[in-house]
């Protein structure tokens, strides 16, 4: 059922993604009954991603906005269609989305963590994993992509198995390529805190700077490890939209 939903809410399919989660114990107390969750990714343009190898381009910094915007849009639609049959949901804005309150949080100013993890719901989801560089990387799209998460108050008809290790291996291609050298390489698991693999403060930092050099602008963007991941540059050969 929620699963038509989705295929009939998200066009074209094959620049989604979409899995459903069980999420009990996992989410803050705040959303109560909400225990399980819809995670949905839109694919980002291969041409833009494939430009900032070396450094963020603008087109890069609208195209990220635009695909937030599109989500938020989408997860609205969804909620309402939700509702329509009787399933209650709260929609969770995309990470960064201008105007979000979750940017004035304290956890997400002073340790960048938002109310709810957009990846960890994808994880659950069973639609990827967590890469070195604390990219999120669908098997699909590899970490070109951007996520938007729905919490519902009904188990779904159908969860998916959760992934819970990394598959990237012994590639270092991300780490060898962050100006800010924020990764140590560790592989990520359910067992392993982002900042014993990732600096988080050191991304942030660095991505300011380039925004500033590059953009002239007071924004914070890179998206140097989104674009040289191999994982990301094969997703092309994989046109399965369902998730898994």
């Amino acid at each position: 059922m929620i699963l038509d939903l989705l295929k009939n809410n998200l066009h074209p399919n094959d620049e989604f993604i979409f899995g459903l989660a069980d999420l009990t114990g996992l989410v803050d107390k705040k959303f109560g009954e909400f225990q399980y969750g819809i995670s949905i990714g839109k694919k980002l343009d291969n041409r833009i991603v494939d430009a900032i190898e070396n450094g963020p381009t603008m087109n890069y910094y609208n195209h990220y906005h635009q695909i937030n915007k599109e989500l938020a849009a989408h997860s609205a639609k969804i909620k309402d269609e939700l509702k329509k049959i009787g399933i209650e949901s709260i929609a969770i804005e995309p990470t960064v989305y201008p105007g979000s309150k979750e940017l004035e949080r304290p956890e997400y100013i002073n340790h960048l963590t938002a109310e709810l993890s957009h990846k960890m719901v994808a994880t659950r989801a069973g639609l990827g994993w967590i890469g070195k560089t604390d990219l999120f990387i669908s098997k699909k799209f590899g970490p070109r992509l951007r996520l938007v998460s729905l919490l519902i108050n009904q188990k779904p008809e159908q969860i998916s198995f959760p992934i819970e290790t990394s598959s990237c291996g012994n590639c270092k291609i991300c780490v060898e390529s962050c100006p800010a050298k924020a990764a140590t390489g560790k592989l990520w698991n359910i067992d392993v805190h982002r900042d014993k693999f990732f600096d988080a403060q050191k991304c942030k930092k660095k991505c300011a700077e380039l925004a500033k050099n590059l953009l002239g602008i007071d924004k914070r963007i890179c998206g140097i490890c989104v674009s040289v991941c191999p994982i990301g540059k094969k997703e092309s050969k994989n046109q399965d939209y369902a998730f898994r």
